[in-house]
């Protein structure tokens, strides 16, 4: 039912050395949205050129410590903005300077969808992808179907926070799992994959874990040889 491939890190290691000589510095702008608890604090990485899409990227659980400047989160943003796309890091509320409180996953889903208005908003008539690491991939993938992004990257997704109504993406999907991962057994996201009648690109990486110490270059690269033909024709 699914692609699963590993990680060649011979090629990573070369791709990442070439894109290194071409990469551009992005930068972080800090932005207030408008949420449905209150205010959602969120910062903006781009480099220094017109958009060519927009990308909103979700944090892990708020009663975990999780938060926007978490180093998958930022990963992830960098590598979209690397691509060309706006990208919205924000924190769900009650977390930083976000009002509100933690709300279960439903008030997440329901920020999450706020922050994809307010950058729809911002950057009219841009194709729109969604990220999210750990809890917020669940959040990202569950609000997916509403969203219709041109494209999502999920890292270590628990699946079984899904909603009961969850509908599978139609959209390019790339899922990063750390084979090692035992905080989200790589095992349960398999067996849960199996039953939802889509094709989702999956990388299993050996001996990673939840958080991908040592590995996040690697998730870099993943992303940006998944997205970039499409990134780089899009508009």
């Amino acid at each position: 039912m699914f692609t699963i491939r590993t990680f060649d890190e011979q090629h990573a290691r070369r791709t990442n050395a070439a894109a290194d000589a071409m990469r551009r510095v992005v930068k972080t702008e800090s932005v207030v949205i408008p949420g449905p608890a209150g205010r959602l604090e969120g910062a903006v990485d781009s480099v220094d050129a017109a958009p060519r899409a927009i990308a909103v990227v979700c944090h892990p659980h708020p009663l975990q410590q999780g938060t926007m400047q978490n180093k998958v989160v930022t990963t992830i943003a960098r590598a979209f903005a690397q691509l060309g796309a706006h990208v919205l890091r924000f924190n769900f509320r009650g977390v930083g300077a976000s009002e509100g409180r933690y709300a279960d996953g439903i008030g997440e889903r329901a920020d999450a969808l706020a922050a994809i208005a307010w950058s729809r908003d911002r950057w009219p008539g841009l194709g729109l992808y969604l990220g999210g690491f750990s809890f917020g991939a669940a959040i990202a993938l569950g609000v997916a179907a509403e969203a219709r992004p041109r494209g999502l990257v999920t890292i270590a997704p628990p699946l079984d926070r899904l909603p009961a109504d969850f509908v599978p993406p139609d959209c390019p999907w790339l899922l990063i799992h750390g084979v090692a991962d035992d905080v989200v057994p790589f095992a349960a996201t398999e067996e849960r994959l199996a039953t939802f009648g889509v094709r989702p690109q999956v990388l299993a990486m050996k001996d990673a874990g939840h958080f991908f110490h040592g590995r996040l270059l690697e998730v870099d690269e993943a992303i940006t040889s998944f997205f970039g033909l499409e990134l780089g024709a899009a508009s």
